[in-house]
C-alpha cells in the first residue's frame, strides 16, 4: 500500500517521496490509518528496524496545530543515537511544513542549550527518559499541552533502568493525552506501562510476539570454547565484505576481542561503558562511515545504534536474557534487506539454541565452521570479482603504460596471473596452511576436549558441569554452619535465584565468562527462590565478586559478596540447610531445595546489607552505565 493511498498530506508525501519512500512497511500499513483518523492510545509489537519511526511520527507532524509554538508529542526513546535518529528522521519528513520544530533532548549534552531552545518553543520533543524528567523537575519544560506522548523502544528503556523515570514523566503528562507505546518484545514491565497509563488501548502485533524478523537467516557454529576467537577470525575472513557488530557480554571482553582483531590487522573497534561520549562518538562515526567492518560491543553499548546495512550480527557469546537475542538479532535484515545472525557456542551451550528456536519461532540451521582452503577460495575469488568490477581511469593511466609493458613483456599472460594473484593472496596461503579443523564433532560427546583446551583430566583442568566432587572427600561440609570457608573454599552469596529461572550451568557459565578465569574452583551450589549460595576457590573469592560488580540480571544489578555466618539458632528457626548433594556438577544436579522461611529470613537479612555494602561498591557504575543523568555530566549508553 501507498502512503498516498494512506491519507499522507502532500507537503509530507513530498518530504518522504524524496527520501526514496513509497511503499508502507507492514507497520506503517498497520498504524498510520488508525493514528491519522483517530485520537487513541495505541500499542504496537513490532521488531526493531521495521519503520516504527514513520509508523508515529508521520501521523504526528500531520495532527499537530502549527498555529501555536505549544509542545504537543513527547517521543521517549532509551540512547541517545536513537534520539537524534528519530529527530533527524522526523525532521525530514516535516521539510515542507512551516512551524514544525523538532528538538533531541539527551544527556551528555548542554542543559543550557537544550533550555534555550525549549524556550523558544518546540512542536515535538525527542528524548531520552533521564534528561527529561530532568527538565520536569527542573520545571524548565511546559508539557502541559502534550497531546500525545510516544514510548519508542519500550522494552530497552525498561531494561536500562527507566522505570522511574518513565512513571514520573507519565504521571505529569497530561491526563487526556494520548499513549502510543513501541516495542520489539513485551516483557511483563512493559505489559505494566500499557495496563497503567494506556486504557483501551489499540493493539497491533506485526509478527508473532517475540518473534524474530522473518529477513534474518540464523546459524549457529559448535566450536571448543577455547577456539571461539580462531572461530570468529574464520567468519571474518570466509565473508570478505562483511559489515557487523559482534557482541560480548562483557566490558572486558569485549575491548580484549577489539584488540585482538586489531592486532590481527582486521578493520575493528570496540564499544561498551567505560568509553566517554566522545569517543563513543567517534567510533560510532566510523562505523557508520565503514572505516571499521567489525563492531564489537556489549549489549548496553549498542542500544539505539540505527544502522540500516549490516550483513551480519555474530554473537560471540549468546546473552544471558534470550529476548536480548531478539534485540540484538534485529539490528541486521533492515530496510527490506536479508541480514545473518550467527551465534558461536560449545558443547554446553547448544541447550540454548533450542530455547531460542521456540522464543523466536524460528530455526537455527547448524554450519560448519569453514576451512583454511575453503576461506582462502573465497578470498581469492572476491578478489577477482573487484579486478573484474574495477573501474579504469584510462586517461590518467595512459601515460604510465609503455614502461609497465617493458617491464613485464617477458612474462606470458599465465605468469602474470600466478604473480598478480600472490601479490595479495601469498598472506591467506601461509596464514592458513596447515590450519586445523575448528568444529566440534558431537557425537563424540563426552570425549571431546573439555571448554579449557584439553587440559589434563586432573583438579581444576576438567569441566567444572562434569567433575565429580565426591573424590575431594570433603565428608559433611555441606551440613555445617558457621565461617562460610572450608579449607580452600570460601562461601559466596549472589543475588540470583529460582525466580531468575537459573540453574548451576547458567551460575558456572557466568563465572567462565566474567571471570575469563578457567582455573577457578567451584564446589557446591545452593540455588534458593531470590539468591543463592555457591563455593569458589578461596583464592579466588574476591576475582569472583570484582567480575560480577557490573553485571545485570533482568535490569537488575547482581550482587556477589562473601556470605556471612550463621548462628545455630538460626539455622533452627528455617529448617535444615538442605544443600546440594556430593556432587556439584553443571549436568548432575542433586537433591536441590530450599526451605520458604530460609528463603524469606534470607531475603529480609540480605535486603539492609545490600543497601549498604552494595550501593557503595557499584553505585558509580551503575549510574554511569546506562542511566542519564540528570545533571547532564555523566556518560550515556
Amino acid at each position: 500500500m501507498t502512503f498516498k493511498e494512506l491519507g499522507i498530506s502532500p507537503e509530507i508525501l513530498k518530504a518522504i517521496d524524496e527520501l526514496g519512500f513509497e511503499n508502507a512497511m507492514p507497520v506503517q500499513a498497520e498504524t498510520l490509518p488508525i493514528l491519522l483518523n483517530q485520537d487513541v492510545n495505541l500499542v504496537a509489537l513490532a521488531q526493531t528496524g521495521t519503520g516504527k519511526t514513520a509508523a508515529f511520527g508521520l501521523p504526528m507532524i500531520q495532527k499537530m496545530d502549527y498555529s501555536n509554538k505549544d509542545t504537543e508529542v513527547l517521543v521517549l526513546c532509551p540512547t541517545r543515537e536513537l534520539c537524534m535518529q528519530i529527530a533527524n528522521d522526523c525532521k525530514n519528513y516535516a521539510k515542507y511544513i512551516n512551524g514544525c520544530t523538532i528538538l533531541p533532548v539527551y544527556g551528555g549534552a548542554s542543559i543550557d542549550i537544550q533550555i534555550r531552545a525549549l524556550k523558544r518553543g518546540v512542536k515535538m520533543i525527542v528524548a531520552t527518559p533521564g534528561r527529561m524528567n530532568d527538565l520536569i523537575n527542573r520545571g524548565r519544560v511546559d508539557i502541559s499541552k502534550i497531546k500525545y506522548v510516544v514510548l519508542d523502544e519500550a522494552d530497552e528503556m525498561l531494561d536500562m533502568g527507566f522505570k522511574d523515570d518513565l512513571d514520573n514523566i507519565l504521571s505529569q503528562a497530561p491526563e487526556q493525552r494520548n499513549t502510543l507505546l513501541f516495542s520489539a518484545t513485551m516483557p511483563k514491565d512493559v505489559e505494566r506501562i500499557a495496563n497503567n497509563y494506556m486504557a483501551e488501548a489499540v493493539r497491533i502485533q506485526i509478527g508473532t510476539r517475540n518473534q524474530g524478523s522473518d529477513s534474518v537467516s540464523h546459524f549457529y557454529y559448535l566450536v571448543q570454547a577455547k577456539d571461539r576467537y580462531s572461530a570468529l577470525k574464520r567468519i571474518a575472513d570466509y565473508y570478505p565484505n562483511i559489515y557487523a557488530i559482534v557482541f560480548c557480554r562483557t566490558k572486558l571482553e569485549t575491548q580484549d576481542v577489539a584488540d585482538k582483531l586489531i592486532r590481527d590487522g582486521y578493520n575493528a573497534d570496540s564499544l561498551h561503558g567505560d568509553l566517554s561520549q566522545a569517543q563513543r562518538d567517534h567510533v560510532m562515526n566510523r562505523f557508520r562511515h565503514k572505516n571499521v567492518q567489525l563492531l564489537i560491543a556489549t549489549d548496553v553499548a549498542a542500544r539505539g545504534l540505527d544502522v540500516n546495512d549490516l550483513t551480519h550480527v555474530i554473537n560471540y557469546n549468546l546473552p544471558d536474557e534470550l529476548e536480548q537475542y531478539v534485540h540484538r538479532s534485529g539490528r541486521t535484515g533492515r530496510a527490506d534487506k536479508l541480514g545473518i545472525s550467527i551465534a558461536i557456542i560449545n558443547l554446553k551451550e547448544k541447550y540454548k539454541i533450542k530455547d531460542l528456536e521456540r522464543q523466536i519461532k524460528q530455526e537455527f540451521t547448524k554450519v560448519q565452521i569453514p576451512t583454511g582452503k575453503e576461506v582462502c577460495a573465497k578470498q581469492l575469488f572476491n578478489m577477482i570479482d573487484k579486478v573484474e568490477n574495477v573501474d579504469v581511469n584510462y586517461a590518467e593511466i595512459e601515460t604510465f603504460l609503455p614502461d609497465i609493458m617493458t617491464k613485464l613483456e617477458g612474462m606470458d599472460k599465465e605468469e602474470l596471473i600466478r604473480k598478480f594473484v600472490s601479490l595479495e593472496f601469498n598472506r591467506f596461503l601461509e596464514y592458513y596452511r596447515g590450519a586445523p579443523d575448528l568444529n566440534v564433532d558431537e557425537s563424540r560427546g563426552s570425549r571431546d576436549r573439555d571448554d579449557r583446551g584439553g587440559r589434563d583430566d586432573r583438579g581444576r583442568g576438567r569441566d567444572r558441569g562434569d567433575r565429580d566432587r565426591g573424590d575431594r572427600d570433603r565428608g559433611d561440609r555441606g551440613d555445617r554452619d558457621g565461617g562460610y570457608k572450608d579449607g580452600n573454599f570460601q562461601r559466596l552469596f549472589i543475588s540470583i535465584g529460582h525466580k531468575d529461572k537459573v540453574v548451576p550451568q547458567r551460575i558456572i557459565g557466568m563465572i567462565n565468562d566474567f571471570t575469563q578465569d578457567r582455573d577457578i574452583e567451584i564446589g557446591k551450589i545452593d540455588i534458593l527462590d531470590n539468591f543463592s549460595y555457591i563455593e569458589v576457590g578461596a583464592d579466588k573469592a574476591n576475582i569472583v565478586i570484582e567480575a560480577f560488580k557490573d553485571q545485570f540480571v533482568q535490569g537488575r544489578p547482581i550482587t556477589v559478596e562473601i556470605a556471612q555466618p550463621r548462628n545455630s539458632s538460626s539455622r533452627d528457626r528455617s529448617g535444615s540447610d538442605r544443600r546440594s548433594g556430593g556432587r556439584a556438577s553443571g549436568g548432575r544436579s542433586s537433591d536441590r531445595r530450599s526451605s520458604g522461611s530460609s528463603d524469606r529470613r534470607g531475603s529480609s537479612d540480605r535486603s539492609s546489607r545490600s543497601s549498604s555494602s552494595s550501593s557503595d561498591r557499584r553505585g558509580s557504575d551503575r549510574r554511569s552505565s546506562d542511566r542519564d543523568n540528570r545533571s547532564g555530566d555523566r556518560k550515556r549508553y
